[in-house]
């Protein structure tokens, strides 16, 4: 009937063999097939880059995504699941780069921008392997075989359609403006990539002085944490309402505003002169910094200008202009009509004009510039700062803050539809919506969309020396207005900067635009490009737009989740999904991220080859909510496939064992309710309950809680249901209560089983598969290609759970009391006494007893009736007013019966008595009492429950001792002797005569227990030894199958 389960936990091996079958039986596609005509659930899967292997943060990713597919589909919905590739942009470039021993856009160009491209393309699938291989391990159900790809000509043909669309909005368009940009990869980039590239460093300020020109010894001040920016300063910006003050200091005047005039000048010896509003200080001249600026740009620039956006939180209250490196900077510059000075190259090196510095990085070029306004006098002073500054999210490089021209979209423009559609979003957790993501979009600013790189997708605009531009939607729209498509066109780099359109204006051949678009851009497409919409699959689209369920890590808020959310309520003023799980980092065990720098990196393999799968999801979900971070280590994972895993599979191995043994058929059977003992019932309501929470939890994306209540009944299944119950599976008659007990069993196991199948598939799917489907040839072949399991209420009883969950408590007390006081669990006690609000009824109570091993259990109103006082006298307050007869009181306090002096007290009367022919009074003040437990008596209290355990033995409970104990050493050979559960034995015991006797007396009960067919009177070697000691008393024990 049932195969032999094996009681080792090497899930390992199991979990390939359950690989194998899926792949054999097409268990994933038949899932989906099955549910032909149901209701969609959709789930969007965020393409990760193939070109960089898997590490354990992408495990985690995986478990998440797949459990609610999982069990949605269980619940009756279609689940398309479709993996796609992230196959453009810098990370790719970069890597080619790195392998061609290429350092920028220039060796780029040298070698070649088709081989480059091509070599880009092959490098995107070095990986594909391992992700899939991982992917699969894991557990991570998708379409592998059919993916969505970024670089394929439908996906970039979609995003064309998109960008057109969004061009004949007039949102996308070309500006001139400072923008993020990395000088090393040579182009700008969009703020949602800078949120990515942030980092804590420390940089040097300094306090610059500008001399005011056609005035002596007079200067304007003003504090910057850039200081290679200086080269290109046009203006200084002041506030129009604020003051500023003209400070006397070291013969010479300098100009800051008054409020700043403490902290700048702190610790040195200054006089305010006097004080202009910013307003007076507008168009005041003052001398360029350096000399290699040319006469005319100085005649343009080089004055106070006035700005809103100064600030007097730090610095000098004047802001050093450089309308090339700022936005802030570049408004003034419009404003105002700077000049334009910028004296950084495209690699972010000092220009050629800037003479002791050319050629140097601009971080480079600090130090020295530093030391050139210090030797001029024109450095005041200079200090350290920390702060966070931007670096590219690819390459590392410091960003610079760089006017160009670039793409953008125009966010700003729909940002109430950013906000609107925010608001639909179910984000897990909450905090998300109106925090980081609401934040984020609260503070949108124009997508800079264009990368001037290579490989991406090209920006589909084409534009004509007469000034005409034209955007392209699709493929046939170009071939159409082409005058040399080739017929199978790449729209890649450098194919489509061949094909020309003829201007409708003039006639002339325009060239598209040499830019590429972000790859986030291609990320975020993917909803409507995955399906190459709207060119075909239009209603696979729209059945399945926006998902119902995305979920990635934390830093996505800035990245994908963005980008998805972005292009959503650009092309349909909708969200992009509706419930998104938000992932925490995943930290080593001492809660510091994972680098190879640090060397804590874990190998998703070493855990995958050693604990498995299971037990690598099993984490991920009980570890904590998903969205906090997670301390990632072996024995983490070990422990908690030991606490669910381990518990699960031994549950399921006992129930294998006896039944089989029994041939019991559980399909032969109806459970009859009016026959089941309480055990059963309590257990079965339990069960139900599981099923309504996980139900309910699931629903709601509540792994974390979901998972905890799972493994909370599997520890109560087997620590508390199979250990009361594992004599009735021993009868050899087959009684109702023995049919019974298997079917509840059989009901938890399975019932579980597809509870917890989208969490570990890999052992439920065992389980299901010998216990359903070895019995029953039609059931469906997989536990996930059953219906997940549905609540019966008819079986929930609240009370009874409640009262069970009671008197597990009180056992909790009274073995913690037993253990306190050495009194093992087999030896029998006469007496507990328990206090508490809620009483157990006496169906509990005697179930109580004989887990307890206790003759009588009473409830009692107050356990102070136990406790024993000591008292002293209180000299304070006594000396004085007895003195002589202080020894003589502390004596008779010794010996008084604590419990009624208390008693008084509590009442507020006096304690009087009599020593030596004086009456003594003594109030409550007067003794100084200590509590004690009465001879014989231990107790404790926990969760509003006293227990109070009588530990006294008399002669009877002795003896009962004794039995237990023998039975228990039997029966531990019996399993070293590796005998079955089945096999008769007889006993030969050499010991002492009061053990001997007490043998003898007892023998029938302890037969019963050790299946023994009588007492030997001799043994010889074929008897299966061990020496034992019993309470104290040595014995041999020798027994032998029979």
């Amino acid at each position: 009937m049932y195969k032999k389960v094996s009681t080792d936990l090497d899930f390992v091996k199991r979990e390939l063999e359950t690989l194998e079958f899926w792949k054999q039986n097409r268990v994933f596609e038949k899932s989906i097939e099955n549910r032909e005509g149901c209701e969609h659930f959709t789930f969007y899967d965020g393409p990760p880059t193939a070109n960089g292997k898997p590490h354990i943060g992408h495990i985690l990713t995986r478990v998440i995504k797949d459990i609610i597919p999982r069990y949605k589909t269980m619940k009756g919905y279609k689940v398309l699941r479709k993996a796609g590739w992230d196959t453009h942009g810098l990370p790719v470039e970069l890597e080619v780069e790195k392998m061609l021993g290429l350092d920028g856009k220039d060796d780029i160009e040298r070698y070649g921008i088709e081989p480059f491209i091509k070599k880009c393309k092959e490098s995107v699938w070095k990986y594909k392997g391992e992700w899939e291989k991982m992917s699969d391990r894991v557990g991570f159900w998708a379409d592998m075989e059919n993916p969505y790809i970024t670089y394929d000509n439908n996906y970039i043909e979609s995003e064309w359609w998109a960008l057109k669309k969004i061009w004949d909005m007039g949102l996308l368009y070309k500006g001139h403006k400072v923008v993020p940009y990395c000088p090393r990869c040579g182009t700008s980039l969009s703020s949602h990539e800078v949120a990515q590239g942030y980092k804590d460093i420390t940089d040097k300020t300094i306090y610059v002085k500008f001399k005011v020109k056609d005035t002596a010894d007079t200067y304007l001040m003003a504090w910057t944490t850039t200081p290679w920016t200086l080269p290109s300063n046009v203006a200084l910006t002041v506030g129009a309402k604020f003051d500023y003050a003209k400070v006397k200091y070291n013969n010479e005047y300098i100009i800051v505003a008054k409020q700043l005039v403490p902290s700048v000048f702190e610790g040195l010896d200054y006089e305010i002169v006097s004080t202009v509003k910013g307003k007076e200080l507008e168009y005041t001249k003052y001398e360029p910094l350096f000399d290699f600026v040319d006469e005319d740009t100085k005649k343009e620039g080089f004055y106070v200008c006035l700005g809103d956006f100064v600030t007097l939180t730090d610095g000098t209250g004047i802001v050093h202009t450089a309308p090339a490196f700022g936005e802030d900077d570049s408004v003034i510059g419009k404003k105002y009509n700077l000049p334009f000075l910028q004296m950084v190259d495209e690699a972010g090196h000092m220009a050629e004009q800037t003479g002791f510095i050319k050629g140097l990085f601009v971080k480079d070029a600090d130090k020295l510039i530093t030391e050139d306004l210090d030797k001029r006098g024109l450095l005041f002073k200079s200090s350290e700062i920390e702060h966070s500054y931007p670096f590219c999210w690819r390459c590392d490089t410091p960003l610079i803050y760089y006017a160009r021209s670039t793409w953008f979209i125009k966010m700003t423009a729909i940002q109430d539809s950013l906000l609107k559609n925010n608001d639909k979003i179910n984000w897990m957790p909450a905090t998300i919506k109106d925090g980081r993501f609401g934040n984020f979009l609260r503070a949108v600013v124009d997508w800079g969309i264009s990368r001037e790189r290579y490989w991406g997708t090209p920006l589909p605009i084409w534009e004509c020396e007469c000034g005409h531009k034209e955007a392209i939607g699709s493929i046939a729209e170009l071939k159409e207005k082409a005058v040399d498509c080739p017929k199978d066109i790449e729209l890649h780099k450098p194919y489509i900067d061949n094909v020309h359109l003829k201007c409708p204006k003039c006639s002339a051949l325009m060239k598209r635009v040499a830019e590429v678009i972000d790859c986030w851009f291609d990320s975020g497409s993917m909803p409507f490009a995955q399906h190459h919409y709207p060119f075909e699959n239009k209603q696979v689209f729209e059945q399945g737009f926006p998902a119902d369920f995305i979920s990635e890590a934390l830093d996505q808020t800035r990245g994908w989740f963005y980008t998805l959310h972005a292009i959503s309520c650009l092309l349909f003023d909708s969200p992009a999904y509706k419930n998104c799980i938000v992932l925490g980092l995943v930290q080593d065990k001492e809660g510091q991220k994972m680098s190879k720098h640090k060397g804590n990196v874990v190998d998703p393999w070493d855990v995958l080859e050693n604990q498995g799968a299971d037990a690598v999801r099993w984490y991920f979900y009980t570890v904590s909510a998903p969205w906090l971070p997670s301390r990632f280590h072996d024995k983490a994972v070990t422990e908690g496939q030991r606490k669910f895993m381990g518990t699960l599979w031994n549950t399921y191995a006992f129930y294998v064992l006896y039944a089989e043994i029994d041939k019991f058929n559980p399909l032969k059977y109806r459970m009859k309710k009016d026959t089941l003992c309480l055990m059963d019932r309590w257990i079965l309501s339990k069960l139900n309950t599981l099923v309504k929470n996980t139900d309910k939890n699931l629903e709601n994306y509540r792994i974390f809680e979901a998972s905890r209540e799972i493994q909370e009944f599997t520890d109560e299944l087997s620590n508390w249901y199979v250990r009361r119950s594992r004599e009735r599976y021993w009868g050899s008659e087959e009684t109702q209560d023995k049919i019974n007990a298997y079917l509840t069993l059989y009901t938890a196991l399975v019932t579980v089983a597809k509870l917890a199948a989208p969490f570990t598939p890999f052992i439920t799917e065992q389980i299901y598969g010998n216990l359903v489907v070895n019995l029953d040839k039609s059931a469906p072949i997989s536990v996930h290609l059953t219906d997940y399991p549905v609540c019966d209420e008819s079986f929930i009883d609240k009370e009874m759970e409640n009262q069970m969950e009671e008197l597990l408590k009180v056992i909790v007390i009274a073995r913690s009391l037993r253990n306190i006081s050495g009194m093992k669990n087999r030896q029998p006690l006469r007496n507990l006494y328990i206090s508490s609000e809620k009483k157990l009824e006496e169906e509990y109570i005697e179930l109580l007893k004989d887990e307890l091993n206790i003759k009588d259990i009473t409830y009692v109103t107050d356990a102070s009736m136990f406790i024993d006082y000591n008292l002293k006298p209180q000299l304070r307050t006594l000396g004085k007013k007895y003195g002589r007869l202080l020894p003589a009181i502390s004596e008779h306090l010794k010996n008084a019966d604590g419990a009624h002096v208390m008693g008084l007290f509590e009442k507020g009367l006096n304690y009087e008595f009599t020593v030596d022919g004086n009456t003594v009074v003594l109030g409550k003040e007067d003794v100084l009492s200590e509590t004690k437990e009465k001879d014989g008596l231990i107790s404790q209290s926990d969760n509003g429950i006293t227990v109070v355990l009588d530990i006294n033995l008399d002669e009877q409970l002795i003896e009962e001792g004794y039995v237990r104990e023998i039975v228990s050493k039997i029966q531990t050979m019996r399993k070293d002797a590796g005998y079955d559960v089945t096999d008769k034995i007889t006993v030969y015991i050499e010991s002492s005569d009061m053990l001997e006797k007490l043998i003898v007396k007892n023998f029938p009960s302890i037969m019963k227990d050790v299946l023994a067919t009588g007492i030997a009177k001799a043994a010889d070697a074929s008897f299966y030894c061990a020496a034992w000691d019993i309470n104290g008393v040595q014995a041999d024990i020798k027994i032998k199958r029979v």
